[in-house]
């Protein structure tokens, strides 16, 4: 029997398809205004994906921020913290400290052998939702994402971001472009800023490895780095991991 979770995202949702717990097809397309038309669509792509049609007998689990405004599709909700607790056990049973990085949102959770939640922790200052910062910076510097992540890794000088408004941080990386400052230490003084925001997160739950990152800011290398250096431990990155809620919804 096919198990459809879905993930309504502040920017994305995504849908991840399973069959007695293997991956069948992953699918994401933008969250829109009516984000009923953006899970049919983004269902329509997985099952396509998949070679199928929708199981009679299907069960659909949604998550995410978007998931209590679907009940035409599906009442069977999961808590993000659950969904990402599960998506992380999926791929590593070790996972002790889970951080959910997305667009908007920062969860970070202890979890014990179990995946029983032990401790969370969110985000609650405005530029701290990683991906639409780190977005809003980008735009700022004229880069793509992808670049901009990559040139963290080629930073030289240490020079700091204080600014926790993404409006005043762009003010910042400005001053700092007529300062001189370099892309790659530029880049690099964001990634360490939103790495120390996300450890402090950590650390107030407990550090303990296994470390595991999900969610779209998994894939920014020079986030990865940045967390890493922050915590001190090599952190585990899941396969797709922007679609790990969608896979811990679905299980």
């Amino acid at each position: 029997m096919a198990n459809i979770g879905i993930d309504i995202g502040s920017q994305n949702t995504k849908v991840a398809i399973l069959e007695d717990r293997k991956i069948l097809a992953l699918a994401k397309v933008p969250t829109g205004f009516d984000q009923q038309v953006s899970v049919k669509k983004a269902i329509k792509l997985g099952l396509d994906k998949a070679g199928i049609g929708m199981p009679d007998s299907a069960q659909i689990r949604v998550t995410g921020i978007g998931r209590k405004a679907v009940p035409d599709i599906s009442t069977n909700e999961i808590n993000e913290t659950m969904s990402a607790a599960k998506g992380a056990f999926f791929y590593f049973p070790s996972a002790r400290v889970v951080i959910d990085a997305g667009a908007e949102n920062v969860t970070v959770m202890k979890v014990n052998e179990q995946m029983r939640v032990l401790d969370f922790a969110t985000n609650d200052k405005c530029a701290a939702g990683a991906g639409s910062f780190v977005e809003s910076m980008t735009k700022a510097l004229g880069t793509t994402i992808d670049d901009f992540a990559k040139s963290a890794l080629q930073r030289t000088e240490k020079i700091n971001i204080n600014a926790q408004c993404v409006i005043f941080a762009e003010s910042e990386v400005v001053s700092l472009v007529h300062s001189g400052a370099s892309r790659a230490d530029i880049s690099g003084a964001i990634h360490e800023a939103i790495a120390d925001r996300i450890s402090a997160l950590v650390r107030r739950v407990g550090l303990e490895k296994d470390v595991v990152v999900m969610g779209g800011m998994a894939n920014n290398v020079g986030f990865i780095d940045a967390l890493e250096k922050a915590l001190d431990v090599n952190v585990l990155v899941a396969t797709d991991p922007e679609y790990a809620c969608a896979i811990g919804a679905a299980l």
